[in-house]
């Protein structure tokens, strides 16, 4: 049965009552994992937990972070790619985050032999393994060929990410009290598999190189196949292809005629200026940190090593939001996470100038505290625009609203990829010259300053917004309908 909607008055009550449960629920982890992890199982059956775990722990904590390791590795020294080139092939293959919408409407709308979700996994799954074997094999590959490869394999993760958050939904309707617990359980399976992905891919990368090394995440799509096979799953009725139509179209109108009211798109606009404005030379600097001449030529185990640490000041981040900083007004807070983003920024400044050696300070020990703030700032900054994403959401589709607006916060990541290649290549950064990197940065840094005069488009406190204000999608004519309505408010 669908849950009714809370009331108005209610709502930021059970918001308070969510981040109550979410503590509770990591306590219990630190207190009894063993015990926490069999109470799920018990209460959700053990083949949800089991793709929970595997989807955000094993796919896209583990394989995600030795896939940065291994592809920064694989564009430079395979590909022989310049810094500007291998910026935007990263962007390019992030694309499959952006259509995230897409994934959620075919999960929730087309079910394949009666399952909604169990197909999914698998052709999540096997597109992942067989991209990424191919990949792995002897023959030599063009650059945009493995571009397609690596492409097809973050489908594979983005089309299995849609698909474990729907089932979560649908868990969460039928167990309001372990809501928050399911959470927690992305949220350390994620952490977890990061840290373990960052420590142990500086060894991976040696034994078997960027090549080999992708070649084994082929593993974790196969276990997400897995998932499919696995899940347990009710199955539902086969829809006409005019109900499936009806249904798409019937979103579709919603969604728009939400984004045309101003207290929507203005938000929207400064989520999108502030990633898009954000420019990335992520690449340009891994260049210069394993340049043996002018670069402090980090080898792959430091790289690893680097990263994980900046893992854990993005852990760091979300714990200062959630005990100290969620409470701040929206404006306050992203007007000084803004400000703090771009003076953190000149850390990379006093780096590429080797003024921390005139500090007497060692860059290895420079580029960790660097990486940890940086990625602890940019956590703090990305937590109020996740929940104002939220706020912004219509009653009767809010996850796939929800999805909707992290697509256009993709969207900007991914003009920010390819603002800073095209921003390496205008300054003549390549593999051997960095002359001009320091301008990059200074460029980036002032740039992080422009989205504060969009400031006022943002709603200075975090309130929830009125339900009824919005379009509401018009109720399903019958109880099987009324089952695919509910996991399609519900999927994030």
């Amino acid at each position: 049965m669908e849950s009714p909607p809370p009331s108005e008055n209610s709502m930021a009550e059970c918001l308070l009552q969510e981040e109550g449960r979410q503590r509770h629920g990591a306590r219990a982890f630190l207190c009894s994992p063993l015990q926490w992890f069999q109470m799920l199982a018990k209460e959700m059956h053990w083949s949800f937990v089991y793709g929970v775990v595997i989807v955000n722990g094993i796919s896209q904590g583990l394989g995600g972070a030795i896939c940065r390791v291994a592809s920064d590795y694989y564009w430079k020294d395979v590909q022989r790619l310049q810094p500007s080139e291998a910026q935007v092939y990263q962007g390019i293959t992030s694309l499959p985050w952006i259509v995230k919408p897409f994934w959620g409407l075919l999960t929730d709308v087309i079910p394949v032999a009666g399952y909604r979700r169990r197909p999914y996994f698998i052709l999540a799954g096997l597109l992942g393994a067989i991209s990424m074997f191919i990949l792995w094999l002897p023959k030599e590959l063009g650059p945009l060929l493995a571009l397609l490869l690596m492409t097809a394999g973050s489908a594979g993760m983005a089309m299995a990410d849609v698909t474990i958050d729907a089932c979560i939904a649908e868990n969460s309707i039928s167990n309001p009290s372990l809501a928050a617990d399911m959470q927690s359980l992305c949220g350390i399976s994620s952490s977890i598999g990061g840290l373990l992905g960052f420590s142990i891919s500086g060894q991976l990368m040696n034994e078997f190189g960027s090549k080999g090394v992708l070649g084994l995440l082929s593993i974790p799509a196969t276990l997400v196949l897995s998932v499919g096979m696995l899940l347990k799953e009710i199955k539902v009725p086969i829809f006409s292809h005019k109900q499936i139509c009806g249904k798409l179209l019937k979103v579709n109108h919603t969604m728009w005629a939400t984004l045309k009211r101003s207290d929507v798109w203005r938000p929207c606009i400064f989520m999108f200026t502030s990633l898009a404005l954000s420019l990335s030379i992520q690449e340009g600097m891994f260049y210069w940190y394993t340049d043996t001449k002018t670069g402090p030529s980090f080898s792959q185990g430091t790289i690893s090593f680097i990263y994980s640490i900046g893992s854990v000041g993005s852990l760091l981040g979300v714990m200062l939001y959630q005990n100290f900083l969620k409470e701040y007004p929206f404006r306050g807070l992203l007007f000084w996470s803004q400000m703090i983003s771009s003076i953190s920024g000149m850390l990379d400044l006093v780096l590429v100038l080797r003024l921390n050696l005139k500090l007497n300070m060692p860059d290895r020990l420079f580029v960790m505290i660097d990486e940890s703030v940086s990625q602890m700032i940019g956590r703090i900054r990305w937590m109020p625009l996740l929940v104002l994403s939220a706020q912004l959401c219509p009653s009767g589709i809010e996850g796939t609203f929800f999805a909707l607006l992290m697509s256009i916060d993709h969207i900007g990541m991914l003009i920010s990829s390819w603002g800073g290649g095209l921003l390496l290549q205008a300054l003549k950064v390549s593999r051997t010259e960095f002359d001009n990197l320091w301008i990059a940065i200074l460029i980036r840094n002032v740039l992080r300053i422009v989205p504060l005069a969009l400031l006022h488009l943002v709603p200075k406190r975090s309130s929830i917004l009125k339900v009824d204000s919005f379009i509401k999608a018009e109720p399903m004519e019958n109880e099987a309908d009324d089952i695919e309505q509910s996991s399609l408010i519900a999927n994030t």
